[in-house]
Protein backbone atom coordinates (compact mmCIF):
# COMPACT_ATOMS: atom_id res chain seq x y z
CA UNK A 1 0.00 0.00 0.00
CA UNK A 2 1.40 3.41 -1.26
CA UNK A 3 1.70 6.11 1.71
CA UNK A 4 -0.90 8.93 0.90
CA UNK A 5 1.06 11.27 4.75
CA UNK A 6 0.39 15.09 3.76
CA UNK A 7 -1.24 14.63 0.22
CA UNK A 8 -4.59 15.63 -1.28
CA UNK A 9 -6.02 15.33 -4.21
CA UNK A 10 -4.75 17.14 -7.22
CA UNK A 11 -6.59 20.56 -7.71
CA UNK A 12 -7.64 22.45 -10.88
CA UNK A 13 -5.02 24.92 -11.00
CA UNK A 14 -2.24 22.35 -9.89
CA UNK A 15 -3.17 20.37 -12.90
CA UNK A 16 -3.93 23.28 -15.50
CA UNK A 17 -0.15 23.73 -14.99
CA UNK A 18 0.76 20.62 -15.35
CA UNK A 19 -0.88 20.55 -18.46
CA UNK A 20 1.19 23.34 -19.63
CA UNK A 21 3.89 21.22 -20.12
CA UNK A 22 2.03 19.52 -22.39
CA UNK A 23 0.31 21.49 -25.04
CA UNK A 24 -1.46 19.70 -27.84
CA UNK A 25 0.12 19.91 -31.09
CA UNK A 26 -2.90 21.52 -33.13
CA UNK A 27 -5.02 19.51 -35.61
CA UNK A 28 -4.94 20.80 -39.26
CA UNK A 29 -6.56 23.98 -40.49
CA UNK A 30 -8.47 21.91 -43.26
CA UNK A 31 -10.27 19.48 -40.69
CA UNK A 32 -13.18 22.01 -40.18
CA UNK A 33 -13.17 22.34 -44.29
CA UNK A 34 -13.34 18.44 -44.64
CA UNK A 35 -16.36 18.56 -42.43
CA UNK A 36 -18.32 21.12 -43.62
CA UNK A 37 -17.43 19.74 -47.46
CA UNK A 38 -19.10 16.51 -46.86
CA UNK A 39 -21.72 17.79 -45.19
CA UNK A 40 -22.30 20.18 -48.54
CA UNK A 41 -21.88 17.12 -51.05
CA UNK A 42 -24.75 15.25 -48.44
CA UNK A 43 -27.36 18.10 -48.91
CA UNK A 44 -26.73 17.78 -52.79
CA UNK A 45 -27.52 14.21 -52.00
CA UNK A 46 -30.98 14.94 -50.96
CA UNK A 47 -32.49 16.43 -54.51
CA UNK A 48 -31.44 12.67 -55.95
CA UNK A 49 -33.64 11.27 -53.01
CA UNK A 50 -35.28 13.21 -49.91
CA UNK A 51 -33.51 12.28 -47.00
CA UNK A 52 -35.22 9.35 -44.70
CA UNK A 53 -36.09 10.09 -40.85
CA UNK A 54 -32.98 7.63 -39.97
CA UNK A 55 -30.80 9.88 -42.39
CA UNK A 56 -32.42 13.38 -40.95
CA UNK A 57 -31.31 12.19 -37.90
CA UNK A 58 -27.37 11.88 -38.95
CA UNK A 59 -27.85 14.75 -40.71
CA UNK A 60 -28.71 16.76 -37.49
CA UNK A 61 -26.09 14.93 -35.64
CA UNK A 62 -23.06 15.91 -37.79
CA UNK A 63 -24.24 19.29 -37.46
CA UNK A 64 -24.57 19.39 -34.12
CA UNK A 65 -22.02 20.30 -31.47
CA UNK A 66 -20.07 17.11 -30.02
CA UNK A 67 -20.83 15.97 -26.50
CA UNK A 68 -18.24 18.04 -23.93
CA UNK A 69 -16.80 14.72 -21.91
CA UNK A 70 -13.30 13.38 -23.28
CA UNK A 71 -14.62 10.08 -22.58
CA UNK A 72 -18.04 10.39 -24.15
CA UNK A 73 -16.60 11.56 -27.46
CA UNK A 74 -14.02 8.94 -27.26
CA UNK A 75 -17.33 6.40 -27.68
CA UNK A 76 -18.63 8.34 -29.95
CA UNK A 77 -15.77 8.24 -32.50
CA UNK A 78 -15.45 4.21 -31.70
CA UNK A 79 -19.34 3.98 -32.37
CA UNK A 80 -18.86 6.30 -35.25
CA UNK A 81 -15.78 3.91 -37.05
CA UNK A 82 -17.79 0.56 -36.74
CA UNK A 83 -20.81 2.09 -38.62
CA UNK A 84 -18.39 3.08 -41.33
CA UNK A 85 -17.12 -0.19 -41.39
CA UNK A 86 -20.16 -1.76 -41.51
CA UNK A 87 -21.34 0.14 -44.79
CA UNK A 88 -18.00 -0.61 -46.01
CA UNK A 89 -18.47 -4.15 -45.51
CA UNK A 90 -18.28 -5.44 -48.86
CA UNK A 91 -21.55 -7.54 -48.55
CA UNK A 92 -23.55 -4.40 -48.33
CA UNK A 93 -22.29 -2.31 -50.86
CA UNK A 94 -24.09 -1.61 -53.69
CA UNK A 95 -24.35 -4.61 -56.64
CA UNK A 96 -22.67 -2.15 -58.83
CA UNK A 97 -19.58 -1.66 -56.58
CA UNK A 98 -19.38 -5.70 -55.67
CA UNK A 99 -19.46 -6.57 -59.56
CA UNK A 100 -17.13 -3.45 -60.26
CA UNK A 101 -19.03 -3.26 -63.29
CA UNK A 102 -17.18 -0.35 -64.72
CA UNK A 103 -13.45 0.87 -64.51
CA UNK A 104 -14.95 3.60 -62.81
CA UNK A 105 -17.07 1.62 -60.32
CA UNK A 106 -13.47 -0.69 -59.33
CA UNK A 107 -11.76 2.67 -59.01
CA UNK A 108 -13.97 3.60 -56.35
CA UNK A 109 -13.93 -0.12 -55.09
CA UNK A 110 -10.40 0.54 -54.71
CA UNK A 111 -10.28 3.82 -52.47
CA UNK A 112 -13.01 2.25 -50.63
CA UNK A 113 -11.18 -1.05 -49.30
CA UNK A 114 -8.17 1.73 -48.42
CA UNK A 115 -10.42 3.79 -46.83
CA UNK A 116 -12.13 0.54 -44.66
CA UNK A 117 -8.13 -0.84 -43.74
CA UNK A 118 -7.39 2.54 -42.23
CA UNK A 119 -10.54 2.44 -40.33
CA UNK A 120 -10.13 -1.01 -38.91
CA UNK A 121 -6.33 0.20 -37.53
CA UNK A 122 -7.93 2.84 -35.76
CA UNK A 123 -10.87 0.48 -34.31
CA UNK A 124 -8.69 -2.01 -33.04
CA UNK A 125 -6.02 0.80 -31.60
CA UNK A 126 -8.50 2.81 -29.73
CA UNK A 127 -10.41 -0.33 -28.17
CA UNK A 128 -6.52 -0.92 -26.50
CA UNK A 129 -6.31 2.56 -25.58
CA UNK A 130 -9.81 2.51 -23.92
CA UNK A 131 -8.93 -0.29 -21.84
CA UNK A 132 -5.36 0.35 -20.68
CA UNK A 133 -6.92 3.91 -19.46
CA UNK A 134 -9.63 1.73 -17.94
CA UNK A 135 -6.92 -0.50 -16.32
CA UNK A 136 -4.44 2.15 -15.25
CA UNK A 137 -7.12 4.36 -13.65
CA UNK A 138 -7.70 1.23 -11.87
CA UNK A 139 -4.44 -0.04 -10.93
CA UNK A 140 -3.90 3.27 -9.40
CA UNK A 141 -6.95 3.56 -7.36
CA UNK A 142 -6.00 0.18 -5.59
CA UNK A 143 -2.44 0.96 -5.42
CA UNK A 144 -3.23 3.22 -2.27
CA UNK A 145 -5.76 0.74 -1.03
CA UNK A 146 -4.96 -1.93 1.71
CA UNK A 147 -3.64 -4.96 0.97
CA UNK A 148 -5.43 -7.06 2.86
CA UNK A 149 -9.41 -8.29 2.08
CA UNK A 150 -10.60 -5.09 1.29
CA UNK A 151 -8.28 -4.36 -1.66
CA UNK A 152 -9.31 -8.29 -2.61
CA UNK A 153 -13.15 -7.60 -1.89
CA UNK A 154 -12.77 -4.31 -4.17
CA UNK A 155 -11.31 -6.43 -7.25
CA UNK A 156 -13.70 -9.07 -7.05
CA UNK A 157 -16.58 -6.74 -6.74
CA UNK A 158 -14.73 -4.85 -10.29
CA UNK A 159 -14.51 -8.15 -12.17
CA UNK A 160 -17.93 -9.33 -11.28
CA UNK A 161 -19.25 -6.12 -12.27
CA UNK A 162 -17.16 -6.09 -15.25
CA UNK A 163 -18.93 -9.97 -15.95
CA UNK A 164 -22.36 -9.15 -15.77
CA UNK A 165 -21.44 -6.37 -18.03
CA UNK A 166 -20.60 -7.91 -20.85
CA UNK A 167 -22.76 -10.22 -20.13
CA UNK A 168 -25.39 -6.98 -20.95
CA UNK A 169 -23.60 -6.82 -23.95
CA UNK A 170 -23.95 -9.98 -25.31
CA UNK A 171 -27.52 -10.10 -25.00
CA UNK A 172 -28.35 -6.93 -26.63
CA UNK A 173 -26.22 -8.52 -29.50
CA UNK A 174 -27.89 -11.35 -29.80
CA UNK A 175 -31.61 -10.31 -29.86
CA UNK A 176 -30.43 -8.42 -32.87
CA UNK A 177 -29.62 -4.99 -31.44
CA UNK A 178 -27.65 -2.38 -33.74
CA UNK A 179 -24.53 -1.17 -33.35
CA UNK A 180 -26.18 2.29 -31.71
CA UNK A 181 -28.10 -0.31 -28.97
CA UNK A 182 -24.59 -1.59 -28.31
CA UNK A 183 -22.65 1.65 -27.41
CA UNK A 184 -25.91 3.48 -25.99
CA UNK A 185 -25.10 0.39 -23.15
CA UNK A 186 -21.33 0.78 -23.69
CA UNK A 187 -21.65 4.34 -22.45
CA UNK A 188 -24.42 3.43 -19.81
CA UNK A 189 -21.83 1.44 -18.43
CA UNK A 190 -19.27 3.53 -18.26
CA UNK A 191 -21.28 6.02 -16.24
CA UNK A 192 -22.23 3.47 -13.84
CA UNK A 193 -18.45 2.83 -13.54
CA UNK A 194 -18.00 6.19 -12.42
CA UNK A 195 -20.94 5.94 -10.18
CA UNK A 196 -19.01 3.15 -8.57
CA UNK A 197 -16.08 4.99 -8.15
CA UNK A 198 -17.98 8.07 -6.23
CA UNK A 199 -19.76 5.23 -3.96
CA UNK A 200 -16.30 4.03 -2.93
CA UNK A 201 -15.23 7.95 -2.43
CA UNK A 202 -18.18 8.76 -0.36
CA UNK A 203 -19.20 5.33 1.34
CA UNK A 204 -22.41 4.95 -0.14
CA UNK A 205 -23.84 1.57 -1.99
CA UNK A 206 -22.08 -1.59 -1.96
CA UNK A 207 -18.64 -0.13 -0.19
CA UNK A 208 -20.29 1.94 2.50
CA UNK A 209 -19.64 -1.04 5.19
CA UNK A 210 -16.20 -1.53 3.56
CA UNK A 211 -14.82 2.13 3.78
CA UNK A 212 -16.79 3.57 6.46
CA UNK A 213 -16.99 0.38 9.40
CA UNK A 214 -13.93 -0.37 8.81
CA UNK A 215 -10.25 1.22 9.06
CA UNK A 216 -7.32 1.38 7.13
CA UNK A 217 -8.65 3.53 3.76
CA UNK A 218 -6.84 6.51 2.96
CA UNK A 219 -9.19 10.04 3.23
CA UNK A 220 -7.17 11.29 0.16
CA UNK A 221 -8.12 8.73 -2.33
CA UNK A 222 -11.64 8.63 -0.45
CA UNK A 223 -11.72 12.60 -1.36
CA UNK A 224 -10.31 12.16 -5.11
CA UNK A 225 -12.65 9.49 -6.52
CA UNK A 226 -15.19 11.39 -5.15
CA UNK A 227 -14.29 14.33 -6.61
CA UNK A 228 -13.13 12.95 -10.33
CA UNK A 229 -17.07 12.72 -11.63
CA UNK A 230 -17.57 16.75 -10.48
CA UNK A 231 -18.74 18.40 -13.21
CA UNK A 232 -16.17 21.50 -11.84
CA UNK A 233 -13.74 19.22 -10.84
CA UNK A 234 -9.89 18.75 -11.66
CA UNK A 235 -11.13 16.54 -14.72
CA UNK A 236 -12.68 19.36 -16.23
CA UNK A 237 -9.10 21.12 -17.18
CA UNK A 238 -8.42 18.13 -19.47
CA UNK A 239 -11.85 19.19 -20.96
CA UNK A 240 -10.86 22.47 -21.58
CA UNK A 241 -7.40 21.82 -22.63
CA UNK A 242 -7.79 19.10 -25.04
CA UNK A 243 -11.61 18.71 -25.44
CA UNK A 244 -11.75 21.28 -28.53
CA UNK A 245 -9.48 19.14 -30.64
CA UNK A 246 -11.19 16.03 -30.23
CA UNK A 247 -14.25 18.02 -31.15
CA UNK A 248 -13.13 18.62 -34.45
CA UNK A 249 -12.21 14.99 -35.52
CA UNK A 250 -15.72 13.84 -33.84
CA UNK A 251 -17.84 16.19 -35.88
CA UNK A 252 -15.39 14.96 -39.25
CA UNK A 253 -16.04 11.19 -38.59
CA UNK A 254 -19.74 11.86 -38.21
CA UNK A 255 -19.49 13.75 -41.60
CA UNK A 256 -17.76 10.96 -42.91
CA UNK A 257 -20.65 8.38 -42.08
CA UNK A 258 -23.21 10.97 -43.45
CA UNK A 259 -21.41 11.25 -46.56
CA UNK A 260 -20.95 7.44 -46.78
CA UNK A 261 -24.30 5.88 -45.92
CA UNK A 262 -26.10 9.01 -48.82
CA UNK A 263 -23.46 8.33 -51.11
CA UNK A 264 -23.82 4.44 -50.88
CA UNK A 265 -28.01 4.32 -50.73
CA UNK A 266 -27.97 5.97 -53.60
CA UNK A 267 -25.31 4.77 -55.94
CA UNK A 268 -27.68 3.43 -58.22
CA UNK A 269 -29.61 6.74 -58.82
CA UNK A 270 -26.14 9.28 -58.54
CA UNK A 271 -22.81 7.65 -58.97
CA UNK A 272 -20.27 9.43 -56.92
CA UNK A 273 -18.14 11.62 -58.58
CA UNK A 274 -14.10 11.37 -58.63
CA UNK A 275 -13.63 14.05 -56.73
CA UNK A 276 -15.99 13.41 -54.39
CA UNK A 277 -14.94 10.20 -53.30
CA UNK A 278 -11.32 12.05 -53.56
CA UNK A 279 -12.49 14.09 -50.59
CA UNK A 280 -14.13 11.31 -48.20
CA UNK A 281 -10.44 9.55 -49.12
CA UNK A 282 -8.86 12.73 -47.93
CA UNK A 283 -11.17 12.80 -44.82
CA UNK A 284 -10.59 9.15 -44.20
CA UNK A 285 -6.70 9.46 -43.85
CA UNK A 286 -6.45 12.67 -42.25
CA UNK A 287 -8.65 11.59 -39.47
CA UNK A 288 -7.07 8.17 -39.10
CA UNK A 289 -3.83 10.04 -38.60
CA UNK A 290 -5.16 12.82 -36.22
CA UNK A 291 -7.09 10.11 -33.99
CA UNK A 292 -4.27 8.04 -34.06
CA UNK A 293 -1.95 11.22 -32.86
CA UNK A 294 -4.64 12.30 -30.35
CA UNK A 295 -4.78 9.02 -28.56
CA UNK A 296 -1.21 8.17 -28.14
CA UNK A 297 -0.45 12.10 -26.60
CA UNK A 298 -3.32 12.10 -24.51
CA UNK A 299 -2.40 8.31 -23.38
CA UNK A 300 0.98 9.71 -22.52
CA UNK A 301 0.23 12.65 -20.78
CA UNK A 302 -3.03 10.73 -18.51
CA UNK A 303 -0.76 8.09 -17.54
CA UNK A 304 2.01 10.45 -16.21
CA UNK A 305 -0.72 13.04 -14.64
CA UNK A 306 -0.31 13.11 -10.62
CA UNK A 307 -3.79 12.74 -9.05
CA UNK A 308 -2.36 13.27 -5.70
CA UNK A 309 0.20 16.56 -4.56
CA UNK A 310 1.06 17.41 -1.20
CA UNK A 311 -1.21 19.46 1.20
CA UNK A 312 1.40 22.95 1.00
CA UNK A 313 1.35 22.64 -2.90
CA UNK A 314 -2.33 22.61 -2.90
CA UNK A 315 -2.55 25.11 -0.48
CA UNK A 316 -5.07 22.83 2.08
CA UNK A 317 -4.58 20.26 5.21
CA UNK A 318 -4.96 16.57 4.26
CA UNK A 319 -7.29 14.83 6.53
CA UNK A 320 -6.92 11.44 8.21
CA UNK A 321 -9.49 8.83 7.77
CA UNK A 322 -11.22 8.57 11.27
CA UNK A 323 -15.33 7.28 9.76
CA UNK A 324 -14.87 3.75 11.65
CA UNK A 325 -15.80 2.64 14.44
CA UNK A 326 -14.50 0.33 17.54
CA UNK A 327 -16.22 -1.99 19.89
CA UNK A 328 -14.22 -3.60 22.72
CA UNK A 329 -16.14 -7.37 23.60
CA UNK A 330 -16.05 -8.48 26.91
CA UNK A 331 -15.01 -12.25 26.86
CA UNK A 332 -17.85 -14.43 27.02
CA UNK A 333 -20.45 -11.89 25.37
CA UNK A 334 -22.21 -11.62 21.93
CA UNK A 335 -21.92 -8.63 19.99
CA UNK A 336 -24.45 -8.07 17.27
CA UNK A 337 -24.34 -5.49 14.38
CA UNK A 338 -27.17 -5.38 12.17
CA UNK A 339 -25.72 -3.77 8.47
CA UNK A 340 -28.35 -2.41 5.78
CA UNK A 341 -26.74 -3.01 2.13
CA UNK A 342 -28.36 -1.24 -1.24
CA UNK A 343 -28.03 -3.94 -3.48
CA UNK A 344 -29.01 -7.54 -3.96
CA UNK A 345 -25.51 -9.55 -3.48
CA UNK A 346 -23.50 -7.02 -1.73
CA UNK A 347 -20.32 -7.55 0.02
CA UNK A 348 -19.95 -6.99 3.58
CA UNK A 349 -16.35 -7.66 5.04
CA UNK A 350 -15.49 -7.43 8.50
CA UNK A 351 -12.19 -8.31 10.98
CA UNK A 352 -11.99 -8.77 14.96
CA UNK A 353 -9.04 -9.40 17.03
CA UNK A 354 -8.05 -10.97 20.41
CA UNK A 355 -6.15 -8.63 22.78
CA UNK A 356 -4.16 -10.03 25.59
CA UNK A 357 -2.29 -7.01 27.25
CA UNK A 358 -0.03 -6.11 24.76
CA UNK A 359 -0.49 -8.87 22.15
CA UNK A 360 -3.32 -8.39 19.61
CA UNK A 361 -4.06 -11.29 17.28
CA UNK A 362 -5.68 -11.03 13.96
CA UNK A 363 -8.60 -13.80 14.58
CA UNK A 364 -10.67 -13.29 11.34
CA UNK A 365 -11.26 -11.64 8.14
CA UNK A 366 -13.50 -12.39 5.38
CA UNK A 367 -16.39 -10.98 3.03
CA UNK A 368 -19.83 -12.39 2.41
CA UNK A 369 -22.99 -12.24 -0.07
CA UNK A 370 -26.05 -10.19 1.71
CA UNK A 371 -29.28 -9.61 -0.13
CA UNK A 372 -30.94 -7.06 2.10
CA UNK A 373 -29.89 -7.67 5.69
CA UNK A 374 -26.76 -9.26 7.38
CA UNK A 375 -26.16 -9.90 10.83
CA UNK A 376 -22.85 -10.89 12.09
CA UNK A 377 -22.49 -12.32 15.78
CA UNK A 378 -19.24 -12.64 17.80
CA UNK A 379 -18.14 -13.97 20.82
CA UNK A 380 -14.69 -13.30 21.71
CA UNK A 381 -14.72 -16.15 24.85
CA UNK A 382 -15.83 -18.96 22.76
CA UNK A 383 -14.28 -17.68 19.20
CA UNK A 384 -18.09 -18.12 17.77
CA UNK A 385 -18.69 -16.11 14.72
CA UNK A 386 -21.28 -15.86 12.48
CA UNK A 387 -23.39 -14.91 9.39
CA UNK A 388 -26.59 -14.63 8.13
CA UNK A 389 -28.78 -12.33 5.31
Amino acid sequence: MTTTEGLVPITRDYLARYYDKYPLPPIPDGVTALSARLRALSAELAAASPFSPEEEHLKQEASGVPAHKIDENMWKNREQMEEILFLLNKSRRPVALQQKSTPEDAEIVSTLDDCETKLKEMLKKLEQFQLKNADNVFNTVMTYMPQDFRGTLIRQQRERSERNKQAEVDAVVSAGGSIHDRYALLWKQQMDRRVQLAQLGSATGVYKTLVRYLVGVPQVLLDFIRQINDANGPMEVQRERYGPALYTLTKLVLAVRLYLHLSLARYGQKKIGKDDIAVLQQAVVIYTEEFGKFTTFIGEVFVNAPFFISAEDAGADSRKNDEYRETIIPAGKTHEVILSVEAVNSYIAWDFSLQQGALSTLLCAGLGDCSSVCVFRVTVGGFLHEGTN
